[in-house]
C-alpha cells in the first residue's frame, strides 16, 4: 500500500505575506528599471523590460499563485497608480499575461535544487509572457483597432516586427534578467531563506509527472486567460476604456519616482520584519509548550 504524500502548502497568513513581499519587491524593481536608460542600435532596442528573476524566484521557492499575482499587482500599484497613471483595461491584459506566465513557471519546478528544472521554468515563463504580448499586439493590428507602425530596417510586416521584438526580449531580457539570476539564486536560497521567514522549504523529494502538472485544466485555463488578455486590450484600444491620469511626475518632477521606490522598499522591509516576528513568536510558543 502506497502512502500518499501531502503537497507543499502554506497557511493563509503565509500566503498573504508571500503576496505582499512579491508585490513590494517586484514593484521596487519595476521602478528601478524606469531609471535605466535604453540603447538603440538601428532596429535593435536594448532595454531592461523587467527584472523577471524576482517573481520567478519567489514563485519557485514559495507559492506560485500568490507570488505571481502579487508581482503583477505590484507593477500596477507602484509603477502606475503611485505615479498617477492607470491604463484601464490595458493594465488587465498585462496583469493576466504576466501572472499566468509566472505561475506556470513556478509550478514547473518540482525540485528547486535542480538547475535544469529552474532554467526551463525561467525561460518558459518569459517565453509565455512575451508570446502572449506579441500575439495580442498582432491581433490588434489585424482586427483594425491599432495602426501598424513599421520599424526602420525591418520588413513592413507585423509578423516580422513582432517576431523580431519577441526574440529580442527573450534573448536579451530573458537570459540576462530572468534565466541567469534565477539560476543563481534559487538553488542557493532554497532551504535557507524559508526558515528565516518562518516557513518550511518545498519538499524536493516529491515527484510529479509533467502530465500531472501541465494537465488539460492548466492548458485550457491558459488559453482562456490569453483570450481574456486580448479582449481587455481590445476594449482599451477601441475606445471603450476608463483611464486615470494625474501624472505626478509632471506635477512634482522626475524625482517623484523615488517616492514610489521608497514606499515599495519600506513595504518589503516591514513584510520581512513581520515574517521574522511571527517566526520568533511561534518559536517561543513551541518552547513554552
Amino acid at each position: 500500500m502506497s502512502i500518499r504524500k501531502e503537497r507543499y502548502s502554506l497557511t493563509q497568513s503565509q500566503k498573504m505575506m508571500v503576496f505582499i513581499l512579491s508585490m513590494s519587491l517586484y514593484g521596487l524593481s519595476n521602478m528601478i528599471t524606469e531609471l535605466v536608460p535604453e540603447f538603440q542600435f538601428g532596429p535593435i532596442e536594448l532595454s531592461i523590460e523587467y527584472f523577471a528573476f524576482i517573481p520567478l524566484t519567489l514563485c519557485i521557492l514559495f507559492h506560485p499563485l500568490y507570488a505571481a499575482i502579487g508581482a503583477s499587482l505590484g507593477e500596477i500599484i507602484f509603477g502606475e497608480l503611485m505615479l498617477g497613471q492607470f491604463g484601464g483595461f490595458g493594465e488587465l491584459e498585462k496583469f493576466i499575461a504576466f501572472s499566468l506566465a509566472m505561475y506556470i513557471a513556478g509550478i514547473l519546478v518540482r525540485n528547486p535544487k535542480s538547475k535544469g528544472q529552474v532554467a526551463v521554468a525561467a525561460m518558459t515563463g518569459v517565453i509565455i509572457h512575451q508570446a502572449i504580448s506579441a500575439m495580442v499586439d498582432m491581433m490588434k493590428v489585424w482586427v483594425g483597432v491599432e495602426e501598424f507602425e513599421a520599424v526602420p530596417g525591418l520588413a513592413e510586416s507585423v509578423l516580422a516586427v513582432e517576431g523580431f521584438s519577441f526574440l529580442n526580449d527573450v534573448l536579451f531580457s530573458g537570459i540576462l534578467f530572468a534565466l541567469l539570476p534565477t539560476l543563481y539564486l534559487v538553488p542557493r536560497l532554497y532551504g535557507k531563506i524559508e526558515p528565516l521567514l518562518g516557513m518550511k522549504p518545498r519538499d524536493n523529494k516529491m515527484s510529479y509527472s509533467i502530465g500531472e502538472i501541465v494537465g488539460p485544466r492548466l492548458v485550457a485555463g491558459g488559453i482562456v486567460l490569453a483570450i481574456a488578455a486580448f479582449f481587455f486590450e481590445y476594449l482599451s484600444e477601441s475606445g471603450f476604456n476608463w483611464e486615470w491620469e494625474a501624472d505626478f511626475l509632471a506635477m512634482f518632477g522626475d524625482n517623484f519616482i523615488w517616492v514610489s521606490i521608497a514606499v515599495a522598499a519600506i513595504t518589503a522591509l516591514f513584510t520581512v520584519i513581520w515574517m521574522r516576528k511571527r517566526k520568533n513568536d511561534q518559536g517561543q510558543q513551541e518552547r513554552v509548550s
